[in-house]
């Protein structure tokens, strides 16, 4: 099956990505790390007054959706810009809440929804917790995360479980942040001086660069199958292909930029450092690419 995103798709995700590249992400990750959420709140506000919350909302309840295929071109800008805040937990909380005030005040960007999976993300900010199977429950204690501005809580007690629809919005977050990893790094090669000549000239260098490309390119099909089979009975199976694709590609594509970066990628002050951090969170997160392999296996 040939598939190519619409005209109208195309521009959507070029908008939104114009109005992240606009919005200052990296000083809202480093706040909303600090653990003051105004710029992200603010941010946030700006992709409601885009509609991206209105895309997983039902149009009884103030929404347009769910649109799963425009769900996720927003979810691989929010990736590429870094975005923090509980993104992925809201637009799949959407998809099982059967509240209708809650789910009014998704589509309007009114609010933040963590979901257990199993610690919750960005709880001291979420309006409100909810397990997979959208029972309100209450978050504990934080515990440390690879990525700071990933703000993580114990929630004891939650049923257990991943909503397939969170699993295939967390791989096109993960297309979208490794496509800025690899973006920087070409970037940075070009201009990068070794021995009188940009190392982007080097043939380890490139061959390095273009595999992660390979790979990003790869991934990035399955998460647009697996939005295309949304409702289907093979949607549980191609969300955790995608999330397995997305995770490696996403996670080499850091593994790269470390690499071309040399020591400069691991500083606090340089700004793809938060990408990297993200990179590695979110390779585990909405299940590993373990659990993710077994579940296809299993499909079959």
């Amino acid at each position: 099956m040939k598939f190519v995103l619409s005209a109208e798709q195309r521009m959507f995700g070029e908008t939104l990505r114009r109005l992240l590249a606009g919005a200052q992400t990296a000083k809202a990750v480093r706040a909303w790390a600090a653990g003051d959420a105004a710029p992200g709140r603010a941010l946030w506000s700006q992709v409601a007054e885009a509609g991206v919350f209105a895309l997983a909302v039902p149009e009884e309840h103030g929404g347009i959706g769910p649109l799963p295929v425009e769900l996720a071109v927003a979810m691989e800008e929010l990736g590429r810009a870094a975005a923090p805040g509980p993104y992925v937990e809201t637009l799949a909380a959407a998809g099982i809440v059967s509240d209708g005030d809650v789910l009014a005040r998704i589509a309007e960007g009114e609010a933040l929804v963590s979901v257990a999976v199993p610690h919750a993300l960005d709880a001291d900010v979420a309006d409100l917790v909810i397990a997979a199977d959208g029972t309100a429950v209450r978050a504990g204690e934080r515990v440390a995360s690879l990525d700071p501005a990933r703000r993580l809580f114990r929630v004891d007690g939650a049923p257990s479980g991943l909503t397939d629809l969170g699993v295939m919005l967390c791989a096109a977050q993960q297309i979208g942040l490794g496509r800025a990893l690899l973006d920087v790094s070409v970037e940075y090669a070009k201009t990068r001086q070794q021995f009188g000549r940009a190392i982007g000239e080097y043939q380890a260098v490139k061959h390095h660069l273009a595999t992660a490309l390979v790979e990003l390119e790869f991934a990035r099909p399955l998460v647009y199958g697996a939005a295309l089979a949304y409702g289907s009975g093979d949607f549980a199976r191609d969300a955790s292909a995608a999330k397995v694709a997305a995770s490696d590609a996403a996670y080499l594509a850091a593994k790269t930029a470390l690499q071309v970066h040399a020591a400069i990628g691991y500083t606090d002050e340089y700004d793809p450092s938060l990408w990297i951090r993200k990179a590695r969170a979110l390779h585990s997160a909405w299940g590993t690419p373990a659990h993710h392999r077994a579940r296809v296996v299993a499909a079959f």
